[in-house]
């Protein structure tokens, strides 16, 4: 599948998302930095590769700038999340995913692992699901609530599953959910384009890595 945007024009891309949505992102929000924390969803090998028969065309394209997100998070000493979605090889977690969708990631598999250009660090949280939602049957509500987060920024892939998945979960349990239009993907651009037009009208706002990355410069925890 050819990709619908790549390193060189995902900015210029981004801009003709949000000039689409416009008319429905009327929620805007300043990250409030000393409460925010990042989420990066599923930027595993298994969707980024691609030979993988699961690739997500849209993913690569938005590998420099996560990397730049996470770096940004870090320096302000600002939480980063990193979820893998995996399966047990025996089938024991994966119930109807088992045949809606050909092929799993199996958990302990180099493929499951998240991709090179993004490890996280020893100390950072990595959240292992088996469903769409970053929330459902993990522990992730208990660690935001820990860490007193009001502010989820959701990056990753896909925009349509995994991602806005989380974000509805996150807004139905009260945290603003931010989305860079240019730090999430998916399998093609209308896929792409639909969930940031549903995201926008119902449960987040919608903007760029650079103006998250603008609001946290200079910010130091406490």
């Amino acid at each position: 599948m050819k990709p619908y945007s790549d390193t060189e024009n995902i900015g210029t891309k981004a801009d003709l998302w949000l000039e689409n949505i416009r008319d429905f992102n009327q929620h805007p929000m300043k990250l409030n930095v000393n409460a925010s924390i990042l989420l990066v969803v599923d930027m595993q090998n298994f969707f980024l590769d691609p030979g993988s028969p699961t690739f997500t065309c849209g993913g690569t394209a938005i590998l420099p700038g996560i990397k730049h997100l996470i770096a940004s998070f870090r320096k302000a000493g600002r939480p980063v999340i990193f979820t893998r979605h995996v399966h047990h090889p025996d089938d024991l977690d994966t119930g109807i995913m088992g045949w809606w969708w050909q092929g799993k990631c199996i958990e302990g598999t180099q493929e499951s692992e998240i991709h090179p250009d993004l490890v996280p660090l020893l100390h950072e949280k990595v959240i292992l699901k088996h469903r769409y939602s970053a929330f459902y049957n993990t522990d992730l509500e208990t660690v935001l609530r820990c860490l007193k987060i009001e502010d989820v920024v959701i990056s990753g892939i896909m925009t349509n599953m995994c991602c806005e998945s989380t974000a509805r979960d996150a807004y139905y349990r009260d945290y603003r959910v931010f989305i860079p239009a240019d730090g999430t993907g998916s399998i093609n651009e209308e896929m792409h384009l639909a969930s940031l037009l549903n995201l926008a009208f119902g449960f987040a706002y919608i903007s760029k890595i650079k103006v998250f990355e603008d609001q946290l410069e200079g910010y130091r925890a406490e």
